[in-house]
C-alpha cells in the first residue's frame, strides 16, 4: 500500500484561481505514483467560503497543525498579500516541521514577511521585483528563474510557473519519468526546468527607433554571420561607439548581449522543434562551437542545451 502525502494548499484573500492549478500535478501523479500518492486540501485562516479575486468564492478548511503537512503550498492573488500575524507565524512553523513550503509567485511576500526567505534564494513575478528587493534586501532574489528551490523552500514566478513547480516537486518525489508522464497528462507545451527564464528575453529589446529596428531585424536574419558590433554600426549608419551608445539607451544591453540572446533563443526553438544535431543547431545559430552555446544558454537560460531537448519530449533525439 503507497503512502500518503498531504499537500496543503493555503489560499490568501483574494486569491487568484490560477493558484489552485498548482494541485493538478499532484492528482495526476496520484495516476502514476506506485509508491506514494498525494492527499490534498485546501485550506485559509478562517475556514469556510473564500471570495476570490475576481469574485467567486470556494469552500475551505480551516489551518491545521502544519505538522499534518508533507507539503504546504501559499497562493496569493494579483496584488501583494497582507498577511495577518497568525498566518506569518503559521508559516514560521510550517518552515520548521513540513518537508516542504513554497510561496506561489506574490506569495513569495508572504514567506518573506515571515523572515523565511532572508539568506536564501527566491524569485517572484518580474514585475515585482524591485518591490521585492527593497523590502527584503537579505534575500537573494533570482528574477530569472521560473521556480527556485532552496533547501525546503520553494518559489515559483508568475501564477502558470506554479504548476512547474508542482511539476518539480513531483519529480523530486517520484523520478523524471513520472514527472514527465504529468506533463504530459497535462498537456504541457513543454516541461519547463526552474532555470528557464520567465520571459523571451527577446521582448525585452522592442527599440522605440526605426534605426535600431532595423539593427536588431538584421540580425535576426544573419545570426550566421559574425555580427560584430562594426558591422551593426554600418547597418544603423552609425560610429561603432554612437551605435554602441544608442543600442545600450533603446535596448538596455549591449549589442553583444542582445546578439547572444538571439541566438540562444534560435537555438532553443531548433532544440525543442527539429532532429538536428546540438552540433548542426550551434553552427545554424551563429556559435562558434557546442561549448560556447553551451556556455551562452547557462548565462541566458540557466540550463545547458541538452538539458531543454530532453525536457521538449519524444519529438527530439541527442
Amino acid at each position: 500500500m503507497a503512502d500518503v502525502r498531504c499537500i496543503g494548499l493555503v489560499l490568501c484573500p483574494g486569491f487568484d484561481f490560477m493558484g489552485l492549478a498548482v494541485t493538478s500535478p499532484f492528482a495526476v501523479a496520484n495516476r502514476y505514483a506506485t509508491d506514494t500518492t498525494y492527499d490534498i486540501r485546501v485550506l485559509s485562516e478562517a475556514g469556510g467560503l473564500l471570495r476570490s479575486g475576481c469574485g467567486p468564492a470556494v469552500e475551505t478548511e480551516r489551518l491545521n497543525k502544519p505538522s499534518a503537512f508533507d507539503t504546504i503550498i501559499v497562493a496569493a492573488g494579483i496584488s501583494l498579500p497582507e498577511p495577518s500575524p497568525d498566518l506569518l507565524a503559521y508559516l514560521q512553523e510550517a518552515a520548521r516541521s513540513t518537508r516542504r513550503l513554497a510561496g506561489l509567485c506574490l506569495g513569495a511576500f508572504a514567506l518573506a514577511d515571515a523572515g523565511l526567505l532572508s539568506g536564501r534564494r527566491a524569485t517572484t513575478h518580474w514585475r515585482y521585483a524591485p518591490q521585492f528587493r527593497t523590502r527584503y534586501p537579505d534575500c537573494d532574489l533570482d528574477i530569472d528563474k521560473i521556480y527556485v528551490a532552496d533547501g525546503n523552500i520553494w518559489t515559483s514566478a508568475g501564477m502558470s510557473a506554479g504548476i512547474d513547480l508542482a511539476v518539480g516537486m513531483v519529480e523530486r518525489d517520484h523520478g523524471r519519468q513520472v514527472a514527465r508522464t504529468v506533463a504530459r497528462g497535462l498537456v504541457m507545451e513543454r516541461r519547463r526546468a526552474g532555470g528557464q527564464a520567465q520571459h523571451s528575453a527577446l521582448l525585452d529589446f522592442d527599440a522605440p527607433s526605426d534605426r535600431i529596428q532595423s539593427v536588431l531585424a538584421y540580425a535576426r536574419q544573419n545570426l550566421r554571420r559574425p555580427l560584430i558590433t562594426e558591422d551593426l554600426a554600418e547597418v544603423a549608419c552609425l560610429s561603432p561607439r554612437q551605435f554602441a551608445r544608442a543600442f545600450r539607451a533603446e535596448t538596455g544591453v549591449s549589442p553583444a548581449k542582445a546578439v547572444e540572446v538571439m541566438r540562444v533563443e534560435a537555438a532553443k526553438h531548433m532544440l525543442e522543434q527539429s532532429r538536428l544535431p546540438i552540433e548542426e543547431i550551434a553552427d545554424v545559430a551563429g556559435f562558434a562551437n557546442r561549448e560556447r552555446m553551451r556556455r551562452a544558454f547557462l548565462r541566458v537560460q540557466g540550463e545547458v542545451p541538452r538539458a531543454i531537448r530532453r525536457a521538449a519530449g519524444p519529438l527530439a533525439v541527442v
